[in-house]
């Protein structure tokens, strides 16, 4: 077993050359939610329905082509995927700059979801690190991404301001390119290739059994959750406290910057060969319950705090998810595995989002807390049916 604590220079490369092709990818991809309902309006064609659909078609088309390009890396190599995804997805950012219309912008973002690499990209940071530091590389990422985001409510209508909606996805292309840079420049040239497979060795159980369809529900929640709660609090600090929305950055960085020691102490719980439950049980419970704190809140200062506790769970879940698939998944199908958990995030995306539309319509955001109260004691309660153990991965003799 690998007792080493400490990074190398290759995975130290290979994890910050990762967590920056993450983060100029995402950085992209986040600047537009905060805009597009806005400066989209007056496109010929527009109304509410398509701009619905303008601003889920990425997630859908991520949802539909996580798992084949995941399955895909396993039998060609994760780099390949990767450069061929990260081009779709500067083309789909040119087709929607170019967009006259909202049907343009909705072409555009059915090609940027096209170019669907987190599955690849989760693979090959995992086959770049050993076990004992593949937490520490998801954290990485996972930090990048919660940091593309914070930047990109704040950057995203500045530039629109200054550009318009062209220039965001005219941005968006430009950080893609940046993207396709680090991964023919940076990563290195002696990345693991994914080991091959044999024929016969493909089967449901060795992606669908053990332990491991708990963490694609764990997934679909954590995402699900999350975009229930943006459904709500932004509304919230508007309309309840009074907070203009052009100030919201500030909530938002303070308490994501608050949150980050405590999730880090929870990931270190959750990482090596380590039962993760003990960890996830924490993050999960800091997740819902922030949320039903923000949600609940009777003053602005309260929001921040339960804010802050749930970004805690999002910061630790989102490390310590995928490092624990990678464990438990077999090492010839972990791209396959990978891609499975990213669907059921895709779909958490698009399902929790229109859940929560529906239910928030029907009997407001009580009705959406005393939903996620529920799902938490269900997720809590699957997560301690068993252990965790890398049972599978045994089936390859790794």
């Amino acid at each position: 077993m690998d007792t080493q604590t400490t990074l190398t220079s290759g995975e130290r490369r290979a994890i910050l050359a990762l967590g920056s092709l993450y983060s100029f990818r995402m950085l992209g991809l986040f600047m537009v939610l905060p805009v597009l309902g806005i400066y989209a309006v007056d496109l010929p064609g527009a109304t509410p329905e398509k701009l619905g659909i303008a601003l889920g078609a990425y997630g859908l088309t991520q949802a539909c082509l996580q798992l084949p390009l995941g399955w895909l890396s396993d039998r060609i190599g994760r780099l390949p995927i990767v450069v061929a995804g990260l081009c779709l997805f500067i083309a789909g950012s040119l087709v929607a700059a170019g967009a006259e219309t909202i049907h343009g912008i909705i072409a555009g973002r059915f090609l940027q979801g096209a170019g669907a690499i987190a599955a690849a990209l989760t693979a090959l940071a995992a086959d770049s690190t050993r076990e004992s530091q593949r937490t520490k590389a998801m954290a990485v990422i996972g930090a990048s991404v919660g940091l593309s985001f914070v930047m990109a409510i704040v950057l995203g209508p500045v530039i629109a301001s200054s550009l318009g909606l062209q220039g965001v996805f005219l941005v968006t292309a430009a950080l893609g390119a940046v993207g396709l840079v680090i991964v023919l420049t940076v990563l290195p040239k002696n990345a693991p290739k994914a080991a091959a497979i044999a024929d016969g060795d493909w089967a449901a159980d060795h992606v669908f059994g053990g332990r491991l369809p708990v963490l694609y529900a764990s997934v679909f929640l954590l995402h699900g959750l999350m975009m229930a709660t943006f459904l709500i609090i932004p509304a919230t600090l508007v309309n309840t406290f009074d907070f203009a929305a052009s100030e919201h950055w500030k909530i938002y960085l303070l308490t994501v910057v608050l949150s980050i020691p405590p999730a880090l102490l929870i990931m270190r719980m959750g990482r090596g060969g380590e039962d993760p439950r003990s960890a996830l049980s924490l993050a999960i419970i800091a997740l819902v319950g922030g949320i039903l704190v923000a949600l609940l809140a009777p003053n602005l200062t309260t929001v921040g705090v339960g804010l802050c506790f749930m970004f805690v769970g999002i910061n630790a879940l989102e490390a310590i998810l995928p490092a624990t698939v990678t464990r438990v998944a077999p090492g010839r199908l972990r791209g396959t595995a990978l891609g499975i958990f990213a669907t059921c995030q895709f779909l958490g995306i698009f399902v929790g989002g229109a859940l929560a539309g529906f239910i928030l319509s029907a009997g407001g955001s009580q009705a959406v807390a005393g939903l996620a109260g529920f799902l938490a004691l269900a997720w809590l309660i699957a997560l301690w049916r068993r252990p965790f153990t890398p049972v599978i991965a045994a089936v390859f003799h790794e």
